[in-house]
């Protein structure tokens, strides 16, 4: 280990394009999570390799940002195209870990890194959320404990003194994170009851053990049972089960049971189920278990101020974007947005800013200085 006389001689701006440098090559590592974790993929084995012709990539050609830019988005063995969220997520991580360390760097070295930390999170939950409309238990409870891990290390991180009074502080953000957003979840099972979804003529739908799976995405099942009269609907133009098939049916799926026509059977023992139809109705959540447990890990690491003020500032940034893609008569689009990454952003602008922000509504709301 590095004594502290070595480093701290060193200049503060060396220290910067360390921590972009680093960010980057963070950034792709990200990219294998992105890709891996939504798949139940393990994030270490096999080596990073192309998903077209499985070449394995050495490298030499997995330097982060310059491989992308030098192949020209091109797989070198097949030339198969490289998506540009690999250069962007590498790119936007090395940019959070440089503003980080620009931000906090300087004073709180171990502050900076930690809110590296919890960036790096965000960023995958968000294009994780975005694709797959799922956050990963590795993200949203792996961050809870990292949470309360760097709030025993940090103190600062909950502006503490001591690791006891940082556990408790990062005790209350999980606590009020979870059932703040646990409420919502209820009310809005209440507020907004089902949501009907369209299709193309005699589309598939299938059923499978964690999810059901429409022609242009997934949905876990946990996002949409809560409750045990949780039900899926349909009128099926054609039913198939592994040893039976219907025409012309009604579909009924609970988390207890399963009714196609007259029959009925248990979820659990039924391995196959492919429906053909032209819509389906689902209960509809105002936010998904994701979203709970996703605000319990920012209160771990950021309290429960920032758990409030997170929650507000999503809603703001989900209307505003709800109203302009009505302006844009795209708002067929709003229903396809997940709710996490106005979390993720929400937080965000908390980390470099949020306490000042809260300051100033407090100080222009009650009329009272500008103090937190």
């Amino acid at each position: 280990m590095v004594e502290p006389p070595t480093w701290q001689p060193i200049p503060f701006q060396f220290w910067s394009f360390v921590l972009f440098v680093f960010g980057s090559m963070v950034g792709s590592f990200l990219n294998v999570c992105i890709y891996r974790m939504p798949r139940g993929e393990s994030v270490v084995s096999p080596p990073s390799h192309c998903p077209h012709c499985n070449y394995s990539i050495p490298g030499y050609l997995n330097i982060p940002l310059v491989t992308w830019l030098m192949l020209g988005a091109k797989c070198k063995n097949c030339g198969a195209p490289i998506s540009a969220r690999y250069f962007l997520v590498e790119l936007l991580t090395a940019v959070l870990f440089l503003t980080c360390w620009l931000a906090f760097g300087q004073q709180a070295p171990a502050l900076a890194l930690v809110y590296c930390l919890l960036l790096a999170g965000f960023i995958v939950a968000t294009f994780i959320d975005f694709e797959h409309f799922i956050i990963p238990d590795e993200i949203t409870l792996g961050g809870i404990a990292a949470g309360f891990l760097c709030s025993f290390l940090v103190p600062s991180l909950h502006g503490a003194q001591t690791a006891a009074q940082s556990l408790e502080r990062c005790f209350a953000g999980i606590i009020i994170g979870a059932g703040l957003v646990y409420g919502i979840l209820r009310l809005g099972k209440l507020l907004y009851g089902r949501q009907r979804f369209e299709f193309a003529p005699d589309s598939k739908v299938y059923f499978t053990e964690t999810a059901v799976k429409f022609p242009d995405k997934e949905i876990p099942y946990e996002d949409i049972f809560y409750r045990k009269s949780d039900a899926i609907v349909l009128e099926a133009k054609t039913v198939e089960m592994a040893d039976r098939c219907y025409c012309k049916v009604r579909v009924r799926l609970s988390p207890a049971l399963l009714r196609v026509g007259e029959d009925s059977f248990k979820p659990d023992e039924v391995p196959h189920l492919e429906v053909v139809t032209d819509e389906i109705v689902v209960p509809r959540e105002a936010m998904g278990l994701g979203d709970v447990k996703f605000m319990a890990a920012i209160g771990a690491f950021l309290g429960w101020q920032a758990v409030i003020f997170s929650l507000m500032i999503s809603a703001m940034i989900g209307a505003t974007v709800g109203i302009t893609l009505i302006a844009l008569r795209k708002s067929e689009w709003s229903s396809r947005l997940p709710y996490g990454p106005y979390i993720a952003l929400a937080a965000t602008i908390w980390v470099f800013g949020g306490q000042r922000i809260a300051a100033w509504w407090l100080a222009a709301s009650l009329r009272i200085p500008a103090s937190f």
